[in-house]
């Protein structure tokens, strides 16, 4: 993606006849918002002094009697929409408090690149990378509802296995068998190159794309490394494109990380490595071939796991995911390429470049730019303070029996357990005033509003369970 200054930005519009510039910024939840102002509109000034809009009306944001926000686009950022007509160019902005003329606190991509700064400012190293796998599915149809007196969710897709008994339908992938048979059984294979294309054009790098373990259309993509505000940047444009070719196609596409109850969930395996100058910080002679520096890291990791789970796996519907037997992890241990581990570390190279470990809880319902701050974060904590991770665990953890696994700690089970550990252990996140205890106790709240959203409405399979007992 070209980096452009506010002057080439006004060029391009000139000369590729653009008629748009649509303002783009994440809620505190990780959901893109927008505005949208013709081309004539645009001008240094908006550059300087930002655009105006109502800050109340975002999700986790302003009070009414406060509600007055700038944004201020990022040239750097800039592209021409491939969906969009007439012609649009869209800037990812950074919001600013029109009365003190700073930083917005609350605004998530601030609290990222302030996680970026913080690293240079230890002198650890100079950047954190990040390669995310971000695991989606596509369905024909979706429907769901509640109400007073009913609650419901049905989906359905061409390729779904309980659709193998209608006549002349055939191809069919099996639950757990979608891990990654060709077409014709893959009938989402064109979507995903047409989603690889026009990321391409826009300047993300793909490394590939598959189908994932799940039937009724699972799929991954994965994209090159890249540092941590510009992969965050490139995962909203990621799921747009995601969202916006499924659409075309009428089908309905969801980063949900579980929507089916007997098959693999949607998870955000997230590769991270730590360099400065040009050197992978992480490649070492230590186990599987990385350094102590690495091995700290993974110590800081694992031991602020369960806080970390409330931005990383932040819905109540991420804890439908993390249970034994779906490729998910469930305990806080690392090793070298086992998959059952909260922490694996890749062999498929053995170049120093090349080594970086895997964080294997987090999912794709995360806001990127909080989730990638808090996995650096962990990482600083655990290097300043020497946190060895102990032994890695290279057996497979779901076969083990109870005895075997009383010294591995466990994963948060549900949402309110992440949020008790955030409560009791989000010092690290403070230091260098990256994370900030108005976002942390805000971000607390909000999320425990939507437990108590769910909390009083009963699930359809209690129906089953109980009604005539």
């Amino acid at each position: 993606m070209p980096k452009y200054s506010p002057e080439e930005v006004l060029n391009l519009i000139e000369q590729e006849g653009i008629q748009y510039v649509d303002l783009r910024f994440s809620d505190l939840f990780g959901q893109w918002q927008h505005l949208t102002i013709p081309a004539y509109e645009l001008s240094l000034d908006t550059f300087e002094n930002g655009r105006g809009f109502d800050g109340s009306s975002i999700r986790g944001w302003q009070s009414i009697h406060e509600s007055d926000m700038l944004a201020f686009p990022d040239a750097s950022t800039a592209f021409v929409d491939p969906f969009m007509e007439p012609k649009t160019l869209v800037m990812i902005c950074d919001i600013y408090d029109p009365i003190t003329r700073e930083r917005y606190g609350r605004d998530t991509r601030y609290i990222a690149q302030k996680a970026e700064q913080y690293l240079k400012q230890t002198g650890i190293g100079d950047t954190a990378y990040y390669g995310p796998e971000a695991e989606f599915f596509m369905f024909d149809s979706v429907e769901f509802g509640t109400s007073a007196n009913y609650a419901f969710w049905k989906v359905d897709s061409e390729e779904g296995w309980w659709n193998r008994e209608i006549t002349s339908s055939g191809y069919k992938i099996p639950h757990k068998r979608g891990y990654f048979p060709a077409p014709p059984l893959d009938k989402t294979h064109h979507l995903r190159s047409e989603m690889v294309s026009i990321m391409s054009q826009l300047g993300i790098v793909v490394e590939l794309h598959h189908h994932e373990v799940a039937t009724a259309g699972q799929a991954e993509i994965d994209i090159r490394y890249d540092s941590l505000v510009n992969q965050a940047d490139k995962l909203f444009i990621y799921k747009y494109v995601v969202r916006m070719v499924a659409s075309k196609y009428g089908k309905f596409a969801t980063f949900m990380p579980k929507v089916l109850p007997n098959d693999n969930g949607s998870g955000m395996h997230t590769h991270f490595s730590i360099w400065k100058e040009g050197q992978n910080l992480f490649a070492g002679s230590e186990y599987a071939g990385v350094s102590e520096l690495c091995l700290y890291a993974i110590g800081g990791i694992l031991k602020h796991g369960p806080a970390l789970t409330a931005f990383t796996n932040p819905t109540i519907n991420s804890y439908h995911r993390l249970v034994p037997g779906f490729e998910a992890p469930v305990r806080l241990a690392y090793s070298a390429r086992n998959r059952s581990a909260a922490i694996r570390i890749p062999m498929y190279s053995q170049s120093p470049k090349a080594k970086r470990i895997e964080i294997r809880f987090p999912d794709p319902t995360c806001n990127p730019y909080l989730a990638f701050a808090a996995i650096l974060m962990a990482a600083i904590d655990g290097i300043e303070n020497r946190i060895h991770p102990g032994e890695p665990f290279d057996k497979d953890i779901y076969s083990l029996p109870p005895e075997e696994l009383k010294d591995i700690p466990q994963l948060p089970g549900s949402l309110e357990d992440s949020l008790k550990a955030l409560e009791k252990d989000y010092e690290f996140l403070l230091k260098g005033g990256v994370f900030t205890e108005d976002l942390i106790q805000t971000w607390i709240d909000s999320k425990r509003k939507e437990i108590d959203e769910i909390r009083f409405i009963p699930h359809p399979k209690e129906f089953e369970l109980y009604f005539d007992i």
